[in-house]
């Protein structure tokens, strides 16, 4: 007798994640930025400077990881490092000019990809995904 498939919501979760993963991948070759490099990009848009640190911690990336990212942003002229001066030990990084103006360009873009992706959802169903998730979320954290 076979019995309730306890993987599947683990499996399109994962499934689901991978598509909009790959979706946003796509989106973000047209601008020559892989999601990582995006990623950071858009945690210094949206919270201005951070330390190497801060970032890693947002975008879940290892700091030696973070460093690679970090020099490839750098040399594309998207965003600038600068010492931190209340502590000698971390490095500050901020969007350049050239690096704020490609976010405030695709931004909008990106969040127009999001936002379809979930326009099949009513906003009581997302509240919904929202609770399970979070749910979900906990659980693992505990």
């Amino acid at each position: 007798m076979a019995g309730i498939c306890t993987n599947q919501p683990f499996l399109i979760l994962m499934q689901t994640s991978r598509a909009i993963q790959e979706r946003i991948r796509d989106d973000m070759m047209k601008n020559n930025l892989s999601i990582t490099e995006f990623s950071v990009l858009e945690v210094l848009f949206h919270k201005g400077k951070q330390t190497i640190h801060q970032i890693g911690k947002s975008v879940l990336v290892t700091s030696g990881s973070m460093t690679y990212v970090i020099d490839k942003l750098e040399q594309k002229g998207l965003l600038k490092r600068s010492a931190c001066p209340d502590d000698r030990r971390a490095i500050h990084v901020s969007l350049t000019t050239d690096g704020s103006e490609l976010m405030n360009r695709i931004m909008p873009e990106h969040e127009d990809c999001v936002d379809s992706v979930f326009n099949s959802l009513n906003s009581q169903e997302v509240d919904t995904l929202i609770d399970l998730l979070k749910r979900v979320k906990e659980k693992v954290e505990s």
